[in-house]
C-alpha cells in the first residue's frame, strides 16, 4: 500500500424515505410490542419506501446526487458507479446502470455488487482497487435497499427489523504525499453458511411461480439465534483485526461505523474488547437493519454532525447474508 496511490472519500451522502413505520405501528399489524422489539434488537422505528415510488435506484441516485454535491464533483465527471443491494430495481440491467442514467453519467461504466450487509465495504475495496492502478479517478460507491419490499409482515422474527436507504461516497486518488484516505481492507466469505440469510426464490434455482409466491418464498429469510451468534464473533474479529493491521489503539480511533445489525450485538461486541461505546456509531434506532446502506448513512451522519472531522481515523466493519463480512480503516 504504501507505494500506490491512496483513495480518499471525497465525499459522502444518504436518503432515506420520508415515510416512518414505528414499533407501535408494527403492533397493529403483527404480534409484538414497542418493548419486545425494543429490548431484543434496538429499533424504534425504521423509514418505508410508498408502494407507489421509485425503488431502489430512486434511492441510490439520491444518495448519490448528495455525495458529488458534498464532493464537488458533477456527475458527468464520474467515470465508474458501484452499487452495492440485494434488492435490485430489476434482475437485469444492474441497478447501478438505472443510476447512471438517472445522474447523467455518461462516461461511467455501472455494476452492481451482491454482497448483502457487507457490500458498501466490498463496493468500496473494488474502487480503491481501481483507482490504484490508475485506470479511474471518480468513483462512485453506493450502498441501497429496499428491504421492506422484501420483508413478511407475518413473521414478526424479521419484520421488525429491515428499514429502506441509501448511502453513498465518491472515491478519488488522495493528493500527493498525503496520509489520507483507505489505509486497510479486508474481505472474508463462508458460502456454507448462505441458508442463514436468503431469499428462497425469484432466481435460477427456483425460478419466480404461482407456488412461490404463495409459499412466501420471495421474502427475506434468517436463523435469528445464528445470525446472532455469527454477527458478535465477527464484529469482534473485525474490530481486533482492523486495529491490529494498522496498528492502532482505541485512543487512536475516532469511531467506529458497525453495520447496524442489531444494537445487542454492537454493545457486546465493544463490551468483550473493552472498546468505548461513546466511539461506536449506533443509529439502528432511528432505521433499523438497511443491509449495504447502514454503513453509508451512518458515515454521512456522522460527518455532518461533526462526529467525524478532517483527520480523523475511523473503522467500518459489516457481517451479512453469503455468509460475508468485511473492514476497512480510513483517515479522513
Amino acid at each position: 500500500m504504501n507505494n500506490q496511490v491512496r483513495t480518499v472519500i471525497a465525499g459522502i451522502g444518504s436518503y432515506v424515505p420520508d415515510t416512518i413505520l414505528t414499533n407501535d405501528q408494527l403492533a397493529g399489524m403483527v404480534d409484538t410490542n414497542d418493548e419486545w422489539i425494543t429490548q431484543r434488537t434496538g429499533i424504534k422505528q425504521r423509514r418505508v419506501i410508498g408502494q407507489a415510488e421509485y425503488g431502489s435506484a430512486g434511492l441510490a441516485a439520491r444518495a448519490a446526487r448528495a455525495a458529488c454535491q458534498a464532493a464537488k464533483l458533477d456527475p458527468s465527471q464520474l467515470d465508474m458507479i458501484i452499487c452495492a443491494t440485494i434488492t435490485p430495481e430489476t434482475l437485469c440491467p444492474a441497478t447501478a446502470c438505472y443510476v447512471q442514467a438517472d445522474l447523467g453519467a455518461a462516461k461511467a461504466v455501472a455494476f452492481d455488487i451482491s454482497a448483502a450487509c457487507s457490500g458498501f465495504i466490498y463496493a468500496m475495496a473494488v474502487g480503491e482497487k481501481f483507482i490504484q492502478s490508475g485506470s479511474h479517478k471518480n468513483v462512485l460507491v453506493i450502498g441501497a435497499e429496499t428491504l421492506t419490499r422484501f420483508t413478511d409482515y407475518t413473521d414478526r422474527s424479521s419484520c421488525i427489523l429491515f428499514g429502506d436507504g441509501a448511502g453513498a461516497a465518491v472515491l478519488q486518488p488522495a493528493p500527493s504525499g498525503s496520509d489520507r484516505g483507505i489505509c486497510y481492507t479486508t474481505l472474508h466469505t463462508d458460502g456454507t453458511g448462505g441458508d442463514l440469510i436468503y431469499i428462497p426464490a425469484g432466481g435460477s434455482r427456483l425460478p419466480a411461480s404461482a407456488q412461490t409466491v404463495a409459499g412466501g418464498q420471495h421474502f427475506l429469510k434468517l436463523r435469528g439465534r445464528e445470525v446472532y451468534k455469527f454477527a458478535v464473533e465477527k464484529m469482534q474479529w473485525l474490530l481486533e483485526d482492523c486495529m491490529r493491521a494498522c496498528n492502532l489503539s482505541p485512543q487512536d480511533v475516532a469511531l467506529v461505523v458497525p453495520h447496524q445489525v442489531n444494537s445487542r450485538v454492537i454493545e457486546s461486541a465493544a463490551d468483550k474488547l473493552k472498546f468505548p461505546l461513546d466511539k461506536v456509531l449506533v443509529n439502528i434506532d432511528r432505521y433499523g437493519n438497511t443491509s449495504s446502506a447502514s454503513i453509508p448513512i451512518a458515515l454521512d451522519e456522522a460527518w455532518r454532525a461533526g462526529r467525524i472531522k478532517p483527520g480523523d481515523t475511523v473503522i467500518l466493519i459489516a457481517f451479512g447474508a453469503g455468509l460475508t463480512w468485511a473492514g476497512a480503516v480510513v483517515k479522513f
